[in-house]
């Protein structure tokens, strides 16, 4: 099986908007999270996966089609939608949209003819691939207003370990989770003060993590009762969006408060609900799976502040590292890391 079937084959993973179905869980006198409309990317069977929003409203996503190509796309806020986004160099019907930011420059990542990932930035029409220097690997998760820029990389290719990166006013620092397999970066405020993303355990577990302006990484970030976290999104508020799974199999939205304050969301009549991208207004988008295992498209919007339960204890490391080329990581402790969508 080729590196592409194999890495696509374990991917499990302001503004008036029309007011189409509201939905709200939230207790007395507190705020709350509620659904403000729904919506797929145009075309019969297309599965819809929302991944960030700026401040205009503004959505960036990846889509797929009934025969599995996926492409990227924006939903701008008047509620209108892009053409498909493809990277030019992708032969493999593999083009992911991941971020955005307020000049609406696009971040993402694709598929090339070498068999591996490759970031990109689409900015007044204009593709740039951006790969780490030396990764044979490289995925752009998300981009602030200021330019900066975070992913992550392997040196190995896709079925390697993957280390997070940060870039800032050009300089490149990677960190990982000490023993992790693979780290993960989503996304970085506007103040550079924090960074969100998840790492896998030496067991193969999905945990959150985020990095503070100290270049601290605070972790495992995890529900109670969780069996696997993934932390997407945050805005200038730190307020940060993601998801778990339970040890039933169902996927819950959710909202963090840092250090370790959770809110759970669920989408009504589904089993998986993801928040994956939240703006400083408090506009979330995510998505939820239908019972045919079709994404659609979701806008919330956070009301007040949600009412947080506690989890356990985190850990802290100063683990930062100023790249200047990739460690030399064997691949042999590849456990089945991917970049959640």
């Amino acid at each position: 099986m080729k590196p592409k079937q194999i890495f696509i084959s374990i991917l499990a993973v302001f503004f008036v908007f029309p007011l189409m179905r509201t939905f709200a869980q939230q207790a007395p006198n507190s705020g709350s999270i509620e659904v403000i409309t729904t919506f797929d990317y145009p075309g019969t069977g297309n599965s819809t996966l929302p991944q960030k929003i700026n401040e205009r409203g503004d959505i960036v996503g990846i889509f797929l089609d009934s025969l599995g190509v996926s492409r990227g796309f924006i939903r701008f806020s008047d509620g209108s939608f892009s053409a498909p986004i493809a990277e030019p160099k992708d032969t493999e019907d593999f083009t992911e949209g991941r971020g955005i930011n307020n000049s609406r420059t696009v971040c993402g990542d694709y598929f090339g003819s070498d068999e591996n990932l490759h970031g990109w930035f689409l900015s007044g029409g204009t593709f740039t691939e951006y790969n780490v220097p030396g990764a044979l690997s490289t995925v752009v998760f998300g981009i602030n207003d200021t330019g900066n820029f975070v992913g992550a990389f392997s040196d190995t290719g896709i079925a390697g370990i993957f280390q997070a990166f940060v870039s800032i006013s050009g300089t490149i620092t990677s960190f990982s989770v000490p023993g992790a397999l693979s780290t993960f970066a989503y996304e970085i405020s506007n103040s550079n003060q924090l960074t969100v993303g998840y790492y896998v355990d030496s067991s193969g577990n999905l945990h959150g993590d985020f990095r503070d302006a100290n270049g601290a990484l605070h972790f495992p970030i995890d529900p109670p009762g969780s069996v696997g976290t993934v932390l997407f999104g945050l805005n200038d508020r730190n307020w940060v969006v993601g998801r778990y799974a339970d040890s039933s199999g169902v996927t819950h939205g959710l909202f963090l408060v840092p250090p370790n304050n959770f809110f759970t969301f669920d989408y009504p009549g589904t089993t998986f609900t993801s928040l994956n991208g939240i703006n400083a207004q408090g506009f979330i988008c995510g998505r939820y799976v239908d019972a045919a295992g079709i994404g659609h498209g979701i806008i919330a919007r956070v009301s007040g502040t949600p009412p947080t339960k506690a989890a356990g204890p985190e850990m802290k490391a100063n683990e930062s590292r100023l790249l200047v080329t990739p460690l030399n990581l064997s691949p042999s402790a590849w456990g089945g890391a991917k970049p959640a969508r």
